[in-house]
């Protein structure tokens, strides 16, 4: 008997903690290959500091309401990767490993967290741990794997942005079919650093493409100029517009700062792209009266249990337990993957793909989804994301009108090993 750790890195998502359910669930059922279930608290830094959270002491009840939990407060996430000089972290984590006898190590994230998982499972078995690694994949940005979708269709956490994407322009267009004398053009910035997915689920508000919508994805390559051309173009034709448009379109320098896995932190930035583009649009005239106004839309895509898709919510819990099975088949250095069965009904199978295959991968938005003119997206994207964001509201439970999150017991492993300073931190 060995025990299992779960850690979680990157941004987070509204089915993260499915997942982990899935993962505590599935643990369960192995009551004499796996011993107790931990969870590196705030990702592999838990890992690095010897803080490990006890999940096998909490309440069933904690465990079931992780399904409509969002975001990653049960058990922290974090932006810490550590780099192929940093020796010293390497071997703290197997020191850890070895410490706790963990023969199980799930690791929940994007690219950058598979690339973890990896060297963490390989360096584990040079040092002669009988440790199994698994990857369980999780990014709302739907940018792992490869443009055939062969290695994973979509990630957990995409199907939930794309619902609330398509849910939120449905509101705008309200808002601005109703204020548009005053107010014509409506900017609405989506998360994406550089890959468009989902600035394009906003398509999935008008697939009748009956709004005065523009979809502006940074791999369209506009410039400031051409997208407020097409911009005047939209309101010269329909007299308003709506725009939804990537947070990584390239207007200028933002004097955005960058997390510690290299990527840009555009809601850090000094100023943000729709605020560029509105005070460009308000600064050179737009062909009606009134001004553009805009609205950049930040952590609540990733952090917002209401508009979490039910599909999403069960494909997610599904690789948390696909995940376990594999370790419990000894595949390790294998991810839990979706892959989507052919046909005109959407289903989708779990199976496993190399972590080297996916560790520090990046799929980009196919052209062939953007439309000619570069403002669009066309019908093979709607036919892809529909099925993933449902037909049903979630069940979030209420007590006194407040949502009711999973709050875990604060009971951790004891600590075996000294104090240790992470060597990004010294």
């Amino acid at each position: 008997m060995k025990n299992l750790l779960i850690a979680q890195s990157g941004g987070p998502s509204p089915v993260i903690n499915s997942s982990l359910r899935g993962v505590v669930e599935a643990a369960k059922c192995f009551p004499e290959q796996i011993g107790t279930v931990y969870a590196g608290w705030h990702g592999i830094e838990g890992v690095l500091k010897e803080e490990l959270l006890n999940l096998s002491v909490q309440s069933e009840e904690e465990v079931a309401l992780l399904r409509n939990t969002p975001a990653a407060g049960a058990i922290g996430t974090c932006r810490y990767k550590i780099k192929a000089h940093q020796q010293e972290d390497f071997d703290r984590v197997v020191e850890v490993l070895r410490a706790h006898d963990i023969g199980y190590f799930l690791y929940n994230g994007g690219n950058d967290s598979m690339d973890t998982a990896n060297k963490v499972a390989k360096l584990a078995q040079e040092r002669g741990l009988n440790m199994i690694g698994i990857g369980v994949p999780k990014t709302i940005d739907n940018d792992v794997g490869d443009s055939e979708f062969k290695l994973i269709d979509h990630t957990p956490g995409y199907g939930s942005v794309a619902r609330y994407w398509s849910h939120i322009v449905q509101n705008a267009e309200e808002e601005n079919r109703g204020s548009s004398p005053a107010d014509p053009v409506l900017v609405l910035q989506a998360m994406g650093r550089k890959i468009g997915y989902i600035p394009a689920a906003a398509r999935l508000a008008d697939p009748q493409r009956e709004m005065p919508l523009l979809i502006f994805l940074a791999e369209a390559g506009l410039s400031m100029a051409d997208m407020a051309d097409r911009i005047n173009e939209k309101v010269a034709a329909r007299g308003r517009a709506i725009v939804v448009l990537s947070e990584g379109c390239d207007v200028g320098d933002l004097g955005f700062t960058k997390d510690k896995f290299g990527h840009a932190q555009f809601g850090a930035s000094q100023t943000t792209v729709q605020q560029a583009l509105v005070n460009y649009l308000n600064a050179n005239g737009i062909k009606a009266a009134g001004n553009a106004r805009g609205q950049t839309y930040g952590t609540d895509q990733r952090a917002t249990a209401i508009y979490a898709s039910t599909v999403d919510l069960d494909e997610a819990c599904e690789v948390g337990r696909k995940a376990v099975q594999l370790a419990m088949d000894g595949e390790g250095g294998y991810m839990s993957t979706i892959l989507r069965e052919p046909g005109d009904t959407y289903s989708v199978r779990y199976d496993k793909v190399p972590l080297d295959l996916v560790a520090n991968s990046e799929r980009f938005f196919p052209s062939e989804w953007i439309t000619d003119n570069g403002c669009d997206v066309g019908d093979e994207f709607i036919d892809y994301c529909r099925p993933l964001v449902g037909d049903e509201w979630p069940q979030v439970p209420l007590v006194d009108g407040r949502q009711r999150f999973t709050r875990f017991e604060p009971v951790y492993a004891s600590q075996k090993l000294d104090n240790y300073i992470p060597e990004d931190y010294r």
